[in-house]
């Protein structure tokens, strides 16, 4: 767990023009910077940075958020992934109360990474140079229909064939970091190698394989020529894990938000064609199953996952792998599909002979994960006996356990208890979920006492004013915020939980540290810091007044309340008229400080 006072410091060092001007061409417009919105398609720039904020906001899409949102939203990073990337870039380092190394050895592990991915970019520089003058490598990728801009865009380069090329790369060919990263295997310890130290990739075209922030950590090889095997990949390193990472989704990203999914293929070919003929929402798996990792990060970038396979009994075993990967990610707001290409085909040899449309079609026709799972459950079974319904059920069972309890998971339970001839509730107990779909509490709307209902017009105000000037927290104290939450749904919980954040909160990046803080809330919270994002920046004098204003309107209603029970009680004792005097005596001098406000 990252502390709230390291991500404070973060962003406070950290500046959101930099971050998002990495990714985005910015203009300065008044006090913002403007560009194009990432996060949706536009001709006319609505996305707006404001340096003052700390914050980002888009006026078409509504999207909005700190420096460490945004790398989250547009690169598919994770929390913490972010986090490091900024502090990183900051000359910060992570405190992580896990890690238990000493710090010399933490040092080392950092300073051992940082030489691994120096070694992948000069190797990748090398690889693309080498393909310049490597004609029989040009002409296979030609003949593949690639084109050069393309390869460009991958970066594809060439391995040569001799056993040591990289020597001229790295004049220390006998450095650790090199067998470390993957590039040169060292058989020095075998007995009777005739050579001891050898590039990994020769005569291969070559293709980097890039992380979320664009880093090289790993390469895929494709041999010319008759040679075995005809796929090499980089081995796992510090740097590089097979089940993690995906071929092509750092050159994919924004094509997967303009046309609003991703499409998984089996390789690395698959993806450059496919860009090639304009579908660059691509991606693949690096030559191992499709794991519940690589899900989690395509999901993060999209909604909408289409795996697509080969028809032939390869394929067929690696969409299921596929769709047990997905079970745990299954939920009611994501679309997951397969696609099945005919058996003699892959996704480039099917552009190229039935074109575009065609294959858009197909992708558009994909099976959805409930047809496929059900098809997977009946296959090979004769439904028509008691073994082989029982044999679906059987197989049925680990599959819904894995599901999140949802509409989906409850519309496959009707589906195999129509199948298998028993009932919903006969499945839940057999399968023993943990949280029955049609007793639990998806099926209950939750009670109208805990629906928050948007705050007051004065709440609402003070809560706008302290998370845009989060400082003036200080000037609430409990009679304040007990007069304002005299008046709301929730008696101030809201407030308090606000006010409670922003006081803790220091540094130029106020509003966006708050943001960051309160970014879990969701719901009305997350509404108007939208709002507080999208208005101009108020000037904090003025803000400051009409903070104080707001209070003293409440604590004014609050006492004239007060003061017209004890007058309908006709004041019969003296204690209840010394309490009418000092009621009206406060009520003038806060009247008094109401006009002093507005002269000045």
């Amino acid at each position: 767990m990252i502390s709230q006072n390291f991500i404070q410091d973060l962003l406070n060092r950290v500046d959101i023009i930099d971050v998002v001007g990495r990714y985005v061409q910015l203009k300065k417009g008044g006090a913002n910077f403007m560009g194009l919105c990432p996060f949706h398609n536009e001709k006319s720039p609505s996305f707006t940075v404001s340096p003052t904020k700390q914050f980002y906001h888009c006026f078409g899409c509504g999207a909005h958020g700190t420096a460490i949102s945004f790398l989250m939203e547009f690169s598919g990073m994770g929390f913490v992934e972010a986090v490091k990337d900024l502090a990183q870039n900051v000359g910060m380092t992570v405190p992580e109360q896990e890690d238990r190394l000493p710090p010399a050895q933490r040092a080392e592990v950092q300073a051992k990474s940082l030489a691994l991915s120096d070694a992948m970019t000069q190797a990748t520089q090398f690889y693309r140079q080498q393909l310049r003058g490597a004609r029989h490598a040009i002409d296979y990728l030609k003949g593949r229909g690639l084109t050069g801009e393309v390869a460009a865009k991958y970066a594809i380069g060439y391995a040569p064939e001799g056993w040591d090329s990289l020597r001229s790369v790295f004049p220390d060919y006998d450095d650790d970091a090199l067998v470390e990263a993957g590039l040169v295997i060292d058989k020095g310890d075998e007995q009777g190698s005739t050579r001891k130290r050898y590039d990994r990739f020769r005569d291969r075209i070559m293709f980097p394989i890039r992380n979320t922030k664009g880093q090289v950590i790993g390469f895929g090889g494709r041999v010319l020529g008759s040679g075995e095997p005809k796929y090499l990949n980089s081995p796992e390193t510090l740097l590089f894990q097979k089940g993690s990472e995906l071929y092509g989704l750092f050159e994919a990203r924004q094509a997967i938000r303009d046309q609003g999914y991703v499409l998984v293929t089996e390789g690395y070919m698959d993806v450059v064609a496919l860009s090639q003929f304009g579908f660059e929402q691509a991606v693949a798996t690096l030559g191992t199953a499709c794991t519940p990792v690589h899900v989690q990060k395509l999901l993060r970038h999209t909604d909408q996952v289409i795996f697509s396979f080969d028809g032939d009994t390869a394929g067929r075993r690696a969409a299921r792998r596929a769709l047990d990967a997905c079970l745990q990610h299954a939920t009611d707001n994501r679309t997951l599909k397969f696609l099945f290409l005919p058996t003699e085909h892959d996704p480039d040899s099917y552009i190229r002979a039935y074109g575009n449309e065609a294959f858009e079609r197909m992708v558009h026709e994909s099976t959805p994960l409930s047809q496929f799972l059900i098809a997977q459950l009946t296959e090979d079974k004769d439904l028509t006996t008691a073994e082989g319904r029982a044999k679906a059920q059987y197989e049925a069972k680990p599959m819904l356990q894995a599901m999140p309890p949802s509409a989906l998971r409850l519309q496959l339970l009707r589906q195999l208890a129509q199948i298998t001839d028993s009932t919903v509730q006969e499945l839940e107990s057999l399968f023993e979920l943990a949280r029955p779909v049609t007793t639990g509490r998806l099926m209950k709307a939750p009670p109208a006492s805990v629906r928050r209902r948007p705050p007051v017009e004065l709440e609402r105000k003070v809560l706008r004013i302290v998370l845009a000037h989060p400082e003036f927290a200080a000037d609430l104290d409990e009679d304040a915020l007990q007069a304002i939450g005299q008046g709301a749904p929730d008696h101030g919980e809201m407030l308090r939980a606000v006010v409670q954040a922003a006081r803790g909160v220091t540094g130029g990046a106020g509003f966006a540290t708050l943001a960051e803080m309160l970014r879990d809330q969701g719901g009305e919270l997350a509404r108007l810091i939208a709002e507080v994002a999208a208005d101009t920046p108020s000037e904090p004098e003025l803000a400051r007044r009409e903070l104080a204003g707001a209070v003293r309107q409440t604590t004014m209603k609050i006492l004239r309340a007060e003061q017209d029970r004890l007058a309908a009680a006709g004041l019969p004792d003296a204690a209840m008229r010394d309490r009418y005097r000092e009621l009206s005596a406060t009520l003038e001098r806060l009247r008094a400080e109401a006009e002093r406000d507005l002269a000045n």
